[in-house]
């Protein structure tokens, strides 16, 4: 793919599956993780440019992607968040970091709030992109927060309902979905775009997909209600951004928020963006990256 110039793509055998990754650049190690629905190519407008100073990992989410999509369980366990965050400790395992920073948007950043609360001493830094934590999305839902993000309810729904739906017209699902989100005139970079529509034709992303939302209302909620009960708290410097046309910043003070979530000072701000930052507007978001991974 022209636009991840110098980056090498693999599908790394790991232990707990494979998963499709691009990486490059030199330097610290620094992961970005993407959210739904779209794969690693989220990151190709501002990958290169930090692959000037670190060495980047760009890899598929578990159920995303080219990235290995487990059998499901009742409990919707191999889908929890913290599930997905043994993949990353042994992605990073794998190539000899143990620890390293993140940058995470949507679901890939749900997945790095657990990484962060389960194994402290991995994230030297952390970067949200546009998400509050779950539990406060649900514990605070009001008509407008499910008008507006109806497809966390849709998804979460027995199979196969949701599943059939989206396998009846994977395109048409897809365009619907992000066109919620995303201000991008033009839409989405073609290479970029095209990554993702042939993610959400293969049925076994399907199924992934909404295997993540069935946990993020299910067991995940268990695994944040055990950890508040415990007082956990993000322990390294955390730095959220969100979309200033997007749905976070109307909803929610999102520095207040995090900052009870966090055992060190919240900073970040709002992007002139909707939910889709790194695309939308890759060099606001690389100018607060730039600061934030400096500090």
């Amino acid at each position: 793919m022209s636009f991840f110039p110098g980056f090498t793509i693999e599908t790394l055998q790991l232990a707990t599956g494979p998963i499709r990754l691009r990486h490059g650049g030199s330097g610290p190690p620094l992961l970005l993780l993407h959210g739904n629905p779209q794969t690693h190519v989220m990151w190709h407008a501002v990958a290169p440019t930090l692959a000037q100073h670190f060495t980047v990992y760009c890899p598929d989410l578990r159920g995303y992607g080219g990235s290995h999509k487990p059998p499901v369980t009742p409990d919707h366990r191999p889908y929890s968040k913290r599930e997905m965050a043994t993949d990353i400790t042994a992605l990073m395992d794998h190539f000899g970091h143990d620890s390293f920073t993140v940058v995470a948007h949507d679901r890939g950043a749900r997945a790095c709030h657990r990484l962060a609360l389960d194994h402290p001493g991995r994230i030297k830094r952390l970067a949200l992109l546009d998400i509050v934590p779950t539990i406060e999305h649900f514990e605070r839902t009001d008509m407008d927060f499910a008008m507006a993000y109806y497809h966390w309810f849709l998804l979460a729904q027995p199979y196969p309902v949701p599943d059939d739906l989206i396998g009846r017209d994977p395109e048409a699902w897809f365009n619907a979905h992000v066109g919620l989100g995303t201000r991008i005139e033009g839409g989405f970079h073609p290479e970029a775009r095209q990554d993702y529509i042939d993610a959400v034709c293969d049925p076994g992303v399907i199924r992934g997909i909404c295997e993540d939302y069935r946990a993020a209302a299910t067991i995940d909620l268990t695994h944040d209600r055990e950890s508040r009960a415990a007082g956990a708290k993000i322990q390294c410097p955390l730095m959220v951004l969100w979309g200033e046309k997007g749905i976070i910043g109307r909803f929610y003070d999102p520095l207040a928020l995090w900052q009870s979530y966090s055992a060190l000072p919240v900073t970040g701000g709002a992007v002139n963006s909707g939910h889709y930052l790194a695309e939308e507007a890759p060099d606001e978001v690389l100018q607060h990256l730039s600061q934030f991974l400096a500090a």
